[in-house]
């Protein structure tokens, strides 16, 4: 996505406002989950927001997330107290799933499964010591 220095600029005060939200204020939506906010990108127009959210210690990723997009109007309410002093329009908010740090640790798991032997430089090499 090849975005402008404003998107940029506004996506980073978002995910640093949802943050702090997510920590203190909607507990009574996310329960005792541990929830970061990984990454927000923003439209030309910066009227709507893709949020991705990182999870742990939840049993069912999908229905948290469908909980926290059902509530995201309540959300988008404490973000317009957070940034509306900064700009005309709180954009509108769909929140997704990061599963890029779960995707990176079964990538990890795959490689250390792996069984390659050694070459023979690998070898050489273990006999120098």
């Amino acid at each position: 996505m090849n975005e402008s220095k404003r998107q940029k600029k506004v996506a980073r005060a978002i995910q640093r406002e949802l943050g702090d939200i997510f920590q203190k204020d909607v507990r009574h939506i996310t329960g005792h989950a541990f929830i970061t906010i990984t990454e927000v990108g923003m439209t030309p127009d910066l009227g709507f927001a893709r949020v991705y959210i990182s999870m742990m210690m939840v049993e069912n990723k999908q229905e948290l997330i469908e909980k926290i997009n059902h509530r995201k109007s309540e959300i988008r309410g404490k973000l317009g107290n957070g940034i509306g002093k900064q700009m005309r329009i709180v954009p509108d908010l769909e929140f997704f799933i990061d599963e890029l740090q779960e995707e990176a640790l079964r990538m990890d798991a795959l490689i250390e499964s792996l069984d390659i032997p050694p070459t023979e430089e690998d070898e050489t090499e273990g006999n120098k010591d």
